[in-house]
């Protein structure tokens, strides 16, 4: 496999990022982001991982070291159990507005970026062939425009070994592809010789970002040490697109919610700040009034139910 092509800091400008996109589909940004916001983060969700068992209790947490027996993933109830109280972070939902990242996205997106409210982590047991994510495009997942960007944020160093995520090179160029929901993944995109070549990835650090647009076709390589790899997913675009208005609320039956999430965080600056931007819902509120009522069946009426709720 190939490695990233990488731009450092100091080459960051409208100009490069966007040939970068244009060309490759992705941009790996070395030392990007404040080491100290990162660690933070990592020992954060560490913390939490070793209170529920998944570390080994010997080694000191922000190691990783897996617990014989914890592997486990969505949608295991005690992954989600766990997964809530991660999300729930303060310092996890402070890393995409990191200064130094939302000055690269505005350079991608416009000015007026919208940083997607709802980062997704990503707590990686090894060697758990079954919990690999296979190749796919985000917009199959997020909906609204196909002009966002997600950021992928490693909290730690992650060699090749420990299963960063790889990119198939400018396969962006290829437009919205068909995903089979089992495994979900595009089965398009097989092993051939000709595909393969195209896949990039290298050694990722703490504080390096790596880039691409919705399109574009990425997959995670297996975790083969006895370490968890932990890391986000951060989505952006500009606020003037349309986006799913699922991607700002909790739609399903879990009785998650924003005060829920917001209830342990030392500041209010970060609390509903996409609820100050003018954005273009779709569905809109009054398609979801329209799909409350009308909508089978009756879970999906108390799924938009729930979306309107929340939005007003």
């Amino acid at each position: 496999m190939r490695a990233f092509h990488e731009v450092s800091g100091s080459e960051l400008s409208p100009a490069v990022l966007q040939s970068e996109l244009r060309a490759r589909g992705y941009v790996l940004v070395r030392d990007l982001l404040n080491k100290k916001a990162v660690d933070a983060a990592l020992t954060d969700v560490t913390r939490v991982l070793s209170q529920a068992g998944w570390l080994q209790p010997e080694h000191d947490s922000t190691n990783r070291l897996a617990a014989a027996g914890a592997a486990c993933g969505d949608p295991d109830p005690a992954f989600k159990r766990v997964y809530q109280q991660v999300f729930n972070l303060e310092s996890l939902h402070r890393l995409p507005h990191e200064p130094s990242l939302r000055k690269v996205m505005t350079m991608l997106a416009g000015e007026e970026v919208l940083v997607h409210p709802k980062p997704i982590g990503r707590l990686i047991f090894p060697n758990c062939e079954r919990l690999v994510t296979h190749a796919h495009q985000d917009f199959e997942f997020m909906g609204g425009d196909t002009e966002f960007y997600t950021a992928w944020i490693p909290l730690h160093d992650c060699p090749i070994e420990m299963g960063p995520l790889r990119i198939l090179e400018a396969s962006h160029r290829r437009g919205v592809l068909h995903h089979e929901r089992d495994n979900l993944h595009v089965p398009e995109i097989q092993e051939t010789a000709a595909v393969a070549d195209g896949w990039v990835g290298s050694h990722v650090y703490a504080g390096d970002v790596l880039i691409f647009h919705s399109l574009t076709v990425h997959a995670a390589s297996p975790n083969l040490t006895d370490q968890m790899r932990l890391s986000i997913d951060c989505r952006f675009q500009d606020a003037r697109r349309i986006i799913n208005p699922s991607n700002l609320v909790f739609a399903g039956e879990s009785g998650k919610s924003w005060e829920k999430t917001y209830a342990g965080w030392t500041s209010d600056d970060l609390k509903f700040y996409w609820k100050k931007l003018p954005l273009t819902l779709q569905p809109s509120k009054a398609d979801l009034v329209v799909f409350a009522e009308t909508a089978e069946p009756a879970t999906k009426r108390a799924r938009y139910l729930r979306m309107l709720s929340q939005l007003d």
